[in-house]
């Protein structure tokens, strides 16, 4: 009878491990865009790979159950180093020199002085 469940159970665990990766793939892809809604329909559908793998651990094999595991650990950390390396790098303002007004640059300020018009709108006062 031992027999038996393990020719079943742990093809059902590599299969599970095997659609663990799968998803740990998207998961690492959607972490590295920083599409969380990707992640975690990703990481949810993991969950049922995962536990697919954790048939085989019925028949004494652990390694889908470790491999499905370490695949989206593996995800999670390479997706959010991917990111980090990938994001665009703040640029640093460098500090002004001090400018010293001279007569031709007041004179350039003066030329360069805008004017606005204003016009009053006359309304109608609301009816009763």
């Amino acid at each position: 009878m031992a027999n038996t469940l393990t020719s079943v159970l742990v093809p059902i665990g590599w299969a599970g491990a095997v659609f663990a990766i799968v998803c740990a793939i998207v998961v690492l892809y959607a972490v590295a865009r920083g599409a969380a809604g990707l992640t975690g329909g990703a990481i949810g559908v993991w969950f049922v790979g995962a536990l697919l793998s954790v048939a085989s651990s019925f028949a004494s094999q652990w390694t889908p159950m470790i491999i499905a595991g370490g695949a989206l650990a593996a995800a999670l950390v390479v997706g959010g180093m991917v990111r980090m390396l990938t994001l665009p790098r703040p640029v640093t303002a460098k500090p002004a020199a001090s400018v010293v007004p001279t007569a031709a640059s007041a004179q350039v300020a003066k030329s360069q002085t805008v004017t606005i018009k204003t016009q009053s709108i006359k309304t109608q006062p609301a009816a009763a």
